[in-house]
């Protein structure tokens, strides 16, 4: 397909001087142009449409130049710098040029000059110009190495090329910026750019162009060619023995599919867009051909695809920076060479083959090469020549190498290895190697769950559940994990933690179950490595049950003895609790480290000693409710006496409060709410309580969040009155404890955290409005008004969350269990709370999560006689109208109702 321009240069300078309106003639020719390439896109190779968008432009600069009377002066060339130096250009690229005089332009070309800009700007170009003699360029260059890089690229358009390529002259290497320095200068500033993303290509809204594995870092190996060997392309490379074949076959497939993304991204957003953020992913997923599965969405697979590139180009980017780092930087250097066995030998710090041919005689070497890096932490890495031959001999992993009790000896060996797990991991994976042994965990490469909660791909999230499992080793861990420290050092065999670690999501994307799934792959992994029947079941136990630990922990009320009983049931026995407890923490920390809070922290440390107690005093024998209830009454006392309180009057106070309020409270609370309760001098107004956790407290479930205790008259929407005034004053609410004693007062307990996912602190004076705040609103809570009206955040609007609605009757408790499944806004607690007062149901309980942009909330409720709904009609209007009306609220960008 013919992308040439319908114009010639002289052509197209005619039509503009004949017309009228020369800018609109110029621009109607850029859109032609642009829809003729556009309309190629799946015809021609995506290289065809960058070049031909830069061959489009540069008719209508070349035009434009001539139009504005700019080819009558002498020593001037318009020139084209950056990547539209390299005649590479995207539908919204900036265009870079740069206007270099060989001496002072006089003042009749400067306003020639002037009308030239004005005019390229009205035709809706984006330019980015600057205007230089070439002494200006050249003192610029010697100071800048963005500025030198940019010269290097240059092209001239029109004018004088003699002046280019006379500042060519005095910016060459020879002059300034010799190659060492230069690539020195060069990867400094890409190990600054990487940090930007935090070193990783798997950002959940990756920048295609600058994060690692993008554009960038294959421009940067271009620039440190150019410099070095003088190529113009990466085929230079090449030709000079420092990349295969293959190996530039590889990064071409990997640039071109980045830049048929970063096409239609520009396509797509009309503007020079180069983040895949999740306002366009679902829409750039269709434009490239993929389509929902059973399994995995569409855009899950489009990101795959780009992680999978965007990683293939940063393997080869190191290795690369590696090779020139040899050959440019230490150029000249004596090599320290010491043999480390028969197989490898370390060169200045940096494993190597002791022959070319190791791995095609040892392929076994494939996998001793990482547990030799693990058992030589003093090593840098592996050199770049033997990372070449780890990849290109991956091809000898098949089924007999796995199953060779040689190498899954050696496998076994690096997870019992005591040094840099993590790092020989995450090694393996980059250079394609796991992914062979371990074809189950080759399948989640690069695979993402499009959703908020999970804010890395599933291999990363995987490595890094066990990078945090060996953090529980170090000592410096125990302040942020004092449980999870203590633990991991009884566990028997961490081994079975870490194997459980690799295969605990390995089944995702596959449809069905991922736990049970991985269970079965976890037993074949175990009996494929020798592992005894035991250690087998265990590890698929963990697999099976890695997350009941933490939907127990934040979705069931732990306070009940019964439901403290149930797990245990589940977990049987010390080790098993002690091994899921563990995975659990490094499960969540992994996942999003905005999950981590101090909240959950204490949940999942209250539900692991409760367990703990449990299984100690027998699963036969478990503790009777009102045992529980008379121990939490008389520990309370004691503490109020202690403090010379009359205990006649504190027996007249909990004369009304029920049993309820005993299991669920701790007795230091207690002791803390009825001191407050007796010394109070205004029995009108509302008497609110807001602390810290106590320190020490052991089982305080205040622990990790700041607690707010509200006693007040009970109304029907006291709840929904509460929760909106909290959200107002940026408060997220983790838990709420409603409790109505026998003469109509509310006992209510929230834990809440503040905007950063941490305690209230000692902030009094914030502390004095919020308790300020909450007494006024509760004084009327009647009269509440409008809900919180905040923008929802820009990332949850673009996420379907269908609201799902579980009802059922706990009765046990004799209560009804209402499960709400939607997308998380502002005001939603609220809005949930006044469909609650408009059925007429009373809050008892409730269980807050928001796990990314699902909030998952669990809520206790009961009619007005305190009973649970025994309506089968009731209940399913209820359904229906928390479904109708959370969904319809979460096509707003706001939410405002009023009650």
């Amino acid at each position: 397909m013919d992308l040439t321009p319908p114009l010639s240069p002289d052509q197209l300078l005619a039509a503009l001087r004949d017309s009228e309106q020369p800018g609109q003639r110029a621009r109607a020719f850029l859109e032609e142009g642009q829809a003729r390439l556009d309309q190629a896109f799946d015809q021609v190779p995506i290289a065809e449409l960058v070049h031909g968008r830069a061959r489009l432009v540069d008719r209508v600069l070349v035009a434009a130049w001539s139009l504005f009377g700019l080819d009558g002066f002498q020593d001037v060339a318009l020139v084209a710098v950056g990547g539209y130096g390299r005649g590479e250009l995207h539908p919204h690229s900036d265009v870079d040029l740069m206007v270099l005089f060989r001496d002072t332009p006089a003042q009749d070309a400067c306003s020639a000059l002037e009308g030239f800009v004005t005019f390229l700007w009205d035709i809706g170009l984006e330019i980015g110009h600057s205007v230089r003699t070439l002494d200006e360029c050249e003192t610029l260059a010697g100071q800048d190495i963005t500025v030198a890089t940019n010269i290097m690229e240059a092209r001239t358009l029109a004018g004088d090329d003699r002046v280019r390529q006379a500042l060519s002259d005095r910016t060459g290497p020879d002059r300034m910026w010799p190659t060492d320095r230069f690539f020195a200068a060069k990867w400094e500033e890409q190990t600054a750019r990487h940090r930007k993303f935090n070193d990783t290509e798997y950002n959940l809204e990756p920048d295609l162009k600058n994060a690692p594995g993008g554009l960038r870092d294959v421009q940067m190996i271009a620039w440190v060619a150019k410099r070095h060997f003088g190529g113009d392309s990466l085929e230079a490379l090449v030709e000079a023995g420092f990349i295969t074949r293959t190996e530039f076959d590889a990064v071409s497939r990997c640039l071109d599919y980045l830049w048929r993304v970063r096409w239609q991204l520009h396509s797509l957003t009309g503007r020079n867009e180069n983040r895949l953020l999740f306002d366009h992913q679902r829409q750039l997923a269709e434009r490239l051909g993929h389509q929902d599965s059973n399994a995995n969405l569409a855009v899950e697979l489009f990101m795959k695809e780009f992680y999978r590139a965007a990683l293939a180009l940063s393997v080869l980017n190191d290795m690369l920076l590696q090779l020139f780092d040899e050959v440019i930087l230490r150029a000249g250097e004596p090599d320290k060479v010491r043999p480390l066995n028969r197989r490898f030998q370390v060169r200045n710090d940096y494993l190597e083959m002791s022959a070319p041919d190791i791995f095609r005689k040892h392929p076994s070497a494939l996998l001793e090469a990482f547990v030799l890096m693990a058992q030589n932490p003093d090593l840098k890495g592996i050199r770049a020549a033997t990372v070449r031959e780890l990849i290109h001999c991956r091809r000898l992993i098949n089924d007999d190498f796995r199953n060779d009790k040689a190498n899954s000896a050696l496998f076994m060996q690096l997870l019992r290895s005591p040094h840099a797990l993590f790092t020989q991991l995450r090694r393996m994976k980059r250079y394609g190697i796991l992914g062979k042994y371990l074809p189950e965990f080759g399948r989640i490469v690069g695979m993402m769950q499009y959703d908020l909660f999970h804010i890395y791909t599933v291999d990363a999230h995987t490595l890094l559940v066990v990078k945090n499992m060996r953090r529980f080793r170090y000592e410096d861990q125990r302040d942020a994990f004092p449980v999870a420290c203590e633990v991991f050092y009884r566990l028997p065999k961490p081994e079975l933690l870490y194997v459980a670690g690799l295969y605990h999501d390995i089944a995702k994307g596959r449809g069905g179950d991922h736990s049970e799934l991985g269970a079965d792959d976890a037993i074949a992994f175990c009996q494929r490595h020798g592992l005894t029947s035991w250690d087998a079941k265990l590890v698929a136990w963990l697999v099976r049950n890695h997350l009941t630990m933490s939907v127990t922990a934040q979705r069931k009320d732990i306070s009940d003895p019964d439901v403290v009983h149930e797990f245990a049931r589940t977990v049987g026995d010390l080790v098993h609790l002690d091994y899921l407890y563990v995975l659990t923490v490094a499960d969540i920390n992994a996942t999003n480290p905005a999950l981590w809070n101090s909240w959950r922290a204490s949940l999942l440390r209250q539900l692991y000693l409760e367990t703990k107690r449990a299984l100690r005093r027998g699963l036969n024998n478990p503790q009777d409710k009102q045992d529980w209830i008379d121990e939490t009454r008389d520990e309370a006392l004691k503490l109020l006496a202690e403090r010379d309180h009359d205990i006649k009057a504190i027996e007249a106070l909990w004369a009304n409060i029920g049993d309820e309020y005993f299991l669920r409270e701790t007795p230091w609370d207690i002791a803390w709410h009825t001191e407050a309760l007796l010394e109070r001098s205004n029995d009108r107004d509302p008497l609110v309580l807001i602390r810290e956790s106590e320190t020490g407290q052991q089982g305080n479930q205040a622990e990790g969040g700041s607690q707010i205790f509200i006693y007040t008259p009970d109304t029907r929407n006291l709840f929904a009155a509460t929760v909106n005034a909290l959200d107002s004053l940026g408060l997220t609410i983790m838990d709420a404890r409603i409790i109505t004693s026998a003469d109509g007062f509310s006992l209510d307990t929230y834990i809440v955290l503040d905007e950063h996912g941490t305690p209230i602190g000692d902030d009094w004076p914030r502390i004095e409005h919020i308790r300020k705040t909450l007494t006024e609103t509760l004084k009327h809570p009647e009269q509440f008004g409008t809900t919180v009206s905040r923008r929802m955040p820009r990332r949850n609007k673009h996420f379907d969350v269908p609201t799902q609605i579980t009802i059922s009757n706990d009765i046990v408790n004799d209560r009804t269990v209402v499960d709400v499944q939607t997308l998380d806004r502002p005001g939603l607690l609220a809005h949930i709370g006044r469909i609650f007062v408009r059925f007429e149901l009373l809050v008892q309980n409730a269980r807050i999560a928001t796990l990314g942009e699902k909030a998952e909330d669990v809520f206790f409720v009961t009619d007005l006689d305190g009973q649970p709904v025994s309506d089968p009609g009731l209940c399913e209007r209820l359904r229906d109208t928390l479904i109708q009306e959370l969904d319809d609220r979460s096509k707003d960008d706001a939410l405002s109702v009023t009650i």
